[in-house]
C-alpha cells in the first residue's frame, strides 16, 4: 500500500499543501515543534478517522480555527483509494471515492497504516486499556466484522450499565442486553485470541533478531474463560453488577501480557526493555498486517529510535521492511540517522512549511 499525495489545508500550525512521499523510505527533517508530526497525524487521521494526540477535533484545526481539511491519495493490489476528511464547525465528514461514508466500518482499512513514536512505551507499562485498543485499532483495519461487533458491544455495555445504575434494575432488560454482549463478545474473544497467538509468533522472532538478550511473548488473557461462557459468566455476576452500578466482567476487560523472560515486562521490564518491546510490537503488526492483506501497511515512524542506543535503532530501521512505504521523522541531522539516506526522498519542515529537498 502506497500513499500517493495528502494534502492538508489549516490543519494544526501546517501550511496549507501537497505531500508527494515517493514508495520507499521518506526523511522529513527538521527542529522540535516545527510541524514533523503532524505530517504524520495528518496521514493517520485521514486512515483512522481520529488523532493518535487528541480525542477533541477542535484542537486540530489551526490557531483554534473552525475547519480542517485532509485529502490522501493511496493505492493497493486492489484499487486506488481516495479519502477526504473534513471537520467544520464541530461536524465531522468523510467521503471514499467521492462518496460520503456514515459508517467507520466503510473507512477503516482502506489505507492501513502503522504509527510508531516515543510514547508507544506505555503499550508496555501503560494500563491494559491500551493494549486492547491496540487490538481493536489492528482487528478493525483488517476484518470489518470485527469493527462491527465491537461496535455493537460496546452499545451493549452502554446500555446494560445504564439500566445497572437505575434504582430498579429491570431483569428482562438485563437478559436482553447480556444476550448482545454475549453474542458479539464471542466474535471478539475469537479473533483477539488469534491475532495474539499469531502476534506473539512474530514478535518473538523479531525480538530474538533485534535484542538477542532474552525471549519476548504475547500472551492473551481473556477476562472470561471462553467465548460461549459470556452470557452464564455476565448471569452469574448480575448482582456485583448492580451493586457496584457496572458490568464488571466480559471481553471489555480482556488483557495482553507482554512478557520478556516469562516476566511481566509492565511490572518488571527495565525502562530499555519496555521500548524495546513496544517498538517490536509495533513491527509485528506491520508483518501481521502484510500476512492478513497481501502487502505492507504504510509505516510512519515519528522519532521512534531517538531514545534508543545505537545499535538498537541501527537494527530496529534495517527491521523496517524495504517494501514497505515509510515516512520518518527527524530532528537529528541525517548523516546522525541509524539508516542510508542515500536512497530516501527528504524533506525539510520549517515553521509548518514542508519543501523536497
Amino acid at each position: 500500500m502506497l500513499i500517493t499525495s495528502l494534502q492538508y489545508r489549516l490543519f494544526r500550525g501546517l501550511e496549507d499543501a501537497v505531500f508527494e512521499p515517493a514508495p520507499g523510505v521518506n526523511i522529513i527533517f527538521g527542529a522540535n515543534a516545527q510541524g514533523k508530526t503532524s505530517v504524520l497525524e495528518a496521514i493517520l487521521y485521514a486512515a483512522t478517522t481520529r488523532s493518535h494526540r487528541t480525542a477533541a477535533d477542535a484542537e486540530i484545526a489551526r490557531h483554534g480555527g473552525r475547519e480542517f481539511h485532509v485529502v490522501a491519495n493511496a493505492t493497493s493490489r486492489e484499487c486506488p483509494v481516495t479519502i477526504e476528511a473534513h471537520w467544520w464547525k464541530g461536524a465531522k465528514r468523510f467521503k471514499v471515492n467521492g462518496l460520503a461514508q456514515s459508517r467507520l466500518s466503510d473507512i477503516l482499512g482502506r489505507v492501513c497504516a502503522v504509527f510508531f513514536s516515543p510514547e508507544d512505551i506505555a503499550l508496555v507499562k501503560g494500563a491494559a486499556s491500551g493494549r486492547r485498543l491496540f487490538l481493536d485499532m489492528e482487528l478493525s483495519q483488517l476484518h470489518p466484522p470485527y469493527l462491527r461487533a465491537l461496535q455493537q458491544y460496546r452499545q451493549a455495555l452502554r446500555q446494560r450499565n445504564e439500566l445497572l445504575r437505575q434504582r430498579h434494575c429491570d431483569s428482562d432488560m438485563l437478559a436482553v442486553w447480556e444476550a448482545q454482549l454475549a453474542e458479539h463478545g464471542r466474535m471478539l474473544m475469537t479473533d483477539r485470541c488469534a491475532a495474539v497467538s499469531e502476534l506473539s509468533a512474530i514478535a518473538t522472532e523479531l525480538y530474538a533478531q533485534l535484542i538477542e538478550d532474552e525471549p519476548l511473548t504475547l500472551v492473551y488473557q481473556p477476562d472470561v474463560d471462553a467465548p460461549d461462557a459470556i452470557g452464564e459468566t455476565l448471569q452469574r455476576t448480575r448482582s456485583a453488577d448492580i451493586a457496584r452500578k457496572a458490568t464488571g466482567r466480559g471481553p471489555h476487560r480482556d488483557e495482553m501480557e507482554i512478557r520478556i523472560a516469562d516476566k511481566s515486562a509492565r511490572a518488571y521490564g527495565s525502562q530499555g526493555q519496555q521500548k524495546s518491546a513496544a517498538l517490536v510490537l509495533k513491527l509485528a503488526e506491520v508483518e501481521l498486517m502484510r500476512r492478513r492483506m497481501g502487502e505492507y501497511p504504510v509505516v510512519l515512524l515519528d522519532e521512534a529510535p531517538a531514545e534508543l542506543d545505537s545499535r538498537r535503532a541501527r537494527r530496529l530501521m534495517n527491521a523496517i521492511p524495504g517494501a514497505a512505504q515509510a515516512v520518518i521523522t527527524t530532528a537529528q541531522p541525517l548523516q546522525a540517522l541509524p539508516i542510508s539516506s542515500e536512497n530516501a526522498a527528504i524533506f525539510h519542515i520549517e515553521r509548518g512549511r514542508l519543501e523536497q529537498r
